[in-house]
C-alpha cells in the first residue's frame, strides 16, 4: 500500500499528518504551508480508501497503522511525529502503540481511544445514493445531496471527494469499503499496550468527542499525555480555530 501524499518544507523533523473520515490530505494544505513547514518537514497523506491512495477491501486500524509504518520506511523517515484528526487520530494512536520506536511524538486531535457510536450512517447512505457519473456538474450533485445534508459547510467538505476525469464525475473515496467496515472505524483502540513518548491530545471546546471522563483511559495508554482545549472550536478544530490550533501544535513540536 503506497499512500499518496503532499510534502511541505525541506528542513526539520518529519511530521506525518493523517486526516479524518471522508477527508484527504488537502484538508491540511493551508496549515502545512503557512505554519507547520516552518518547524517540520510535513507529509500530509491520504489514508487508504481516501483521496488518491489505493482502494482495498480491508479497513481497520492495524492495517492503517501498518500503512503509516510502510510509508515511513519507503521515505526513509525515522523519529516521526504523527498528527491525526478523528479517524486519523485513531490511526496515529494505533501506530504509536504498535511501532513505538518509529514515533517520536504523537498529536491526537479531537479523538479518544474509546469506541464511538455510529454518527455517520445517514451521511454515508446519502453519499451512496448518488452516482456522480450521472450528473453534468458539481452544482447538480450539491443540489441532490442537499436533500439529505442541509449543511452547506458539510456538503462542501464532502464534495472535495469528487473527481472529474474530463468526461464524468466520480467519488475518490472507496465508499463501499468505508460503509462495510464502519464498525471497525468506530472501534476502540485496545488498552493492552502503552506509548511512553511525548503525547498531546487537542480537543475542541464545543466538541463532545473527548470528555473529561475519557482522560483515565487516555492516560492508561499514553501516560505522558497532556490535554489542550481550543476555545470556540468544534470537532474540526483545525478548521474552526486554525490560528490557536496551530499555535498549540507548533509549541509542542518546538519543545526540547
Amino acid at each position: 500500500m503506497e499512500l499518496f501524499y503532499n510534502k511541505y518544507g525541506q528542513d526539520g523533523p518529519p511530521l506525518v499528518i493523517l486526516h479524518g473520515l471522508l477527508g484527504a490530505n488537502g484538508n491540511w494544505h493551508t496549515l502545512s504551508r503557512t505554519r507547520f513547514q516552518d518547524v517540520a518537514t510535513v507529509y500530509a497523506v491520504d489514508q487508504r480508501n481516501h483521496g488518491r491512495s489505493p482502494h482495498t477491501d480491508r479497513m481497520d486500524y492495524p492495517s492503517m497503522a501498518a500503512d503509516v509504518k510502510r510509508f515511513a520506511e519507503n521515505h526513509d523517515l525515522s523519529s516521526v511525529t504523527l498528527l491525526g484528526h478523528s479517524m486519523g487520530g485513531k490511526t496515529a494512536m494505533e501506530a504509536a502503540l504498535s511501532y513505538p520506536d518509529l514515533v517520536d511524538r504523537l498529536i491526537v486531535v479531537d479523538m479518544a481511544p474509546k469506541a464511538y457510536p455510529p454518527h455517520h450512517e445517514d451521511l454515508l447512505a446519502a453519499l451512496a445514493r448518488i452516482d456522480p457519473s450521472e450528473y453534468e456538474d458539481r452544482e447538480e450533485i450539491d443540489d441532490t445531496l442537499a436533500d439529505d445534508v442541509p449543511s452547506w459547510a458539510i456538503r462542501q467538505f464532502l464534495l472535495k471527494n469528487l473527481k472529474y476525469d474530463g468526461e464524468e464525475y466520480e467519488w475518490t473515496m472507496n465508499l463501499e469499503a468505508i460503509r462495510t467496515h464502519y464498525d471497525k472505524i468506530n472501534a476502540e483502540i485496545p488498552s493492552d499496550r502503552s506509548y511512553q513518548g511525548p503525547t498531546l491530545f487537542i480537543r475542541g471546546e464545543e466538541s463532545g468527542y473527548v470528555s473529561d471522563s475519557d482522560w483515565p483511559d487516555i492516560r492508561d495508554r499514553f501516560p505522558t499525555a497532556d490535554l489542550a482545549t481550543v476555545d470556540g472550536a468544534g470537532h474540526w478544530v483545525h478548521a474552526d480555530a486554525p490560528t490557536p490550533f496551530a499555535d498549540v501544535v507548533v509549541d509542542f513540536l518546538s519543545e526540547g
